[in-house]
C-alpha cells in the first residue's frame, strides 16, 4: 500500500518526468552509459565494450528470435517500456482523469523535446500516430485541384501511392509515378528523373527519404531546391530516415514532413509526428475535424479522438535514449552493421546484395537474394532453421529479403546471419 500511495502521490512528476532529472532513462540506464562512455575511444577501431552496454538496454537483445525487421518496427528499450507500463497503471485507474488532466499536460513539453530534435519550430510540429497518418493527413489535405500533377515513385510506400490514386478518382488530380533501378550512387540521376517528369501542371514532388524496401537514401535537399526553383512544394516520408540519419528537418528544404518514432527512434508502436512549415499550416485541411480547420494551429491536427496517451508520453523516455547516444554516432554505427554482414555476404556464391553500401547512399536497411530461391522461400528458410526474422520484398522491380538491423543488434547475431546465407547458397 505504501508502493502504491508513493506512485500517486508522484503521479504529476510522473507525467513530465521524461524531461527532467526523475526520468526513467536517468533511474535505468544513466550509471550504466556513462561507465559505457569511458570505454569509448575516439579513432573508433573497436567501441565494442561501449556497444554492448546499449545492446544490454534492450530486452530485444536477449531474444530466443534475431530481430532483423527493425525496418518494419523497431523494439523498444527497457526504459521505455517501463514507461508504457507506469503510464498505463496510471490511467487505468481513472482514464477520464489521469489521461486527460496529467499525462496530457505533457504534451506541450513533449512537442517542445521533438521540436529541439528535428531542429525547428515546435509550432511546426504535430503528434499522432504514425507517418502513414501524418502524411495522409498532408495528401488529403492540400488544396490541389482538377488537373493538378502529383509526382512520386513506383518504390514509394503503398500507403502513400494510394493516397494519391484515391485523390485522383475522387477529384480528377494526376498522380505521375517515375521508377528507379536501385543501388543507385548517382544524385543528378535521381535529381534528373524527377525533373524530366515536371510539367507546367506540377504542384507537388513526394519524396521518400529513404526508401523502405531497400535502403536507397533519395537526395531530398537537393530534389527539393530544383522543384521550388519551378515554384513545385515538396513533401517527404521520412519514417526511415528520422531517427537513423544525423540531419534536422530543415536541411531537407522540404514543405512538409512525416515519419513513424517506433522505427530508429525506438518508440511505442502508435506514435509519430507531422511536420509542416508555419507558412502552411493554414492551407492544409485535418484529415479528421476540427473546429478551425483553416486555423494556422498546428494542433488542429491532433483532434484525434480517444487515444492512448500513454504511448504518447512514453516518446519522452525513447527521446533520452536516443540523445544519450547521439545522432552522429548512432547513424555511425547501424551502417556500420549493415556494412558488416553485407560485405561478407557478397564473398558468397550465388548471393547479391541490392543496397549501396556507401554510407551516402543507403545506411540501415540492405536487400539480399540468392539466385534461385525467392524472398519468401528465403524468409521462412532464415526463420525456420536459423532464428533470424527478416522480411520478404516482392515490390514493382524490387525482389529479394530486407534486412535491417538497429543498435542492440550484436555482432555475433550478424555472423549466424552470414553463416546461414552461406549454408542456404549451399543447398
Amino acid at each position: 500500500m505504501h508502493s502504491r500511495r508513493s506512485f500517486f502521490k508522484n503521479s504529476a512528476a510522473l507525467s513530465l518526468g521524461a524531461f527532467g532529472t526523475s526520468s526513467l532513462f536517468n533511474q535505468i540506464h544513466a550509471a550504466d552509459f556513462q561507465k559505457a562512455q569511458s570505454y569509448w575511444k575516439n579513432d573508433q577501431t573497436d567501441n565494442e565494450a561501449y556497444w554492448s552496454v546499449i545492446q544490454d538496454a534492450y530486452s530485444a537483445s536477449k531474444s530466443d528470435i534475431i530481430i532483423l525487421n527493425n525496418g518494419g518496427v523497431s523494439p523498444s528499450p527497457i526504459s521505455v517500456q517501463v514507461a508504457l507500463e507506469k503510464y498505463n497503471i496510471e490511467a487505468a485507474q481513472g482514464p477520464s482523469y489521469y489521461m486527460w488532466r496529467v499525462q496530457d499536460t505533457g504534451r506541450e513539453p513533449l512537442r517542445a523535446r521533438l521540436a529541439n530534435l528535428a531542429g525547428c519550430d515546435f509550432e511546426e510540429i504535430a503528434i499522432n500516430r504514425n507517418a502513414t497518418e501524418a502524411l495522409n493527413t498532408i495528401i488529403y489535405g492540400l488544396p490541389l485541384q482538377v488537373g493538378d500533377e502529383v509526382i512520386g515513385t513506383l518504390q514509394d510506400y503503398p500507403n502513400m501511392i494510394q493516397a494519391y490514386k484515391q485523390r485522383q478518382l475522387r477529384e480528377g488530380i494526376v498522380y505521375k509515378q517515375i521508377s528507379f533501378e536501385f543501388p543507385i550512387e548517382d544524385d543528378e540521376q535521381i535529381v534528373n528523373a524527377f525533373r524530366n517528369a515536371i510539367t507546367p501542371r506540377t504542384k507537388l514532388i513526394h519524396i521518400t527519404h529513404i526508401v523502405n524496401w531497400v535502403g536507397q537514401i533519395l537526395p531530398a535537399a537537393k530534389i527539393a531546391k530544383m522543384a521550388h526553383e519551378k515554384g513545385i512544394e515538396v513533401i517527404v516520408d521520412g519514417a526511415h530516415s528520422f531517427g537513423l540519419l544525423d540531419y534536422k528537418i530543415p536541411d531537407l528544404d522540404c514543405d512538409y514532413f512525416g515519419t513513424s518514432l517506433h522505427k530508429f527512434l525506438s518508440a511505442l508502436v502508435g506514435s509519430g509526428m507531422m511536420w509542416i512549415k508555419k507558412e502552411k499550416i493554414s492551407k492544409i485541411w485535418p484529415l479528421i475535424c476540427n473546429s478551425e480547420p483553416n486555423g494556422a494551429n498546428i494542433r488542429k491536427f491532433e483532434s484525434l479522438g480517444t487515444r492512448s496517451f500513454c504511448i504518447e508520453q512514453a516518446i519522452g523516455e525513447a527521446i533520452n535514449f536516443h540523445e544519450s547516444i547521439g545522432s552522429a554516432r548512432k547513424q555511425e554505427r547501424i551502417h556500420f552493421l549493415k556494412k558488416y554482414w553485407a560485405e561478407k555476404a557478397l564473398q558468397i556464391p550465388r548471393v547479391k546484395i541490392h543496397t549501396s553500401l556507401n554510407p551516402t547512399f543507403s545506411c540501415a536497411i540492405a536487400g539480399v537474394s540468392i539466385e534461385g530461391i525467392t524472398p519468401a522461400d528465403l524468409e521462412q528458410k532464415l526463420l525456420k532453421d536459423y532464428k533470424i526474422h527478416t522480411v520478404a520484398i516482392v515490390w514493382e522491380n524490387i525482389s529479394c529479403v530486407r534486412v535491417t538491423p538497429h543498435v542492440y543488434t550484436k555482432l555475433e547475431d550478424l555472423d549466424k546471419l552470414v553463416d546461414a546465407l552461406k549454408a542456404i547458397a549451399a543447398g
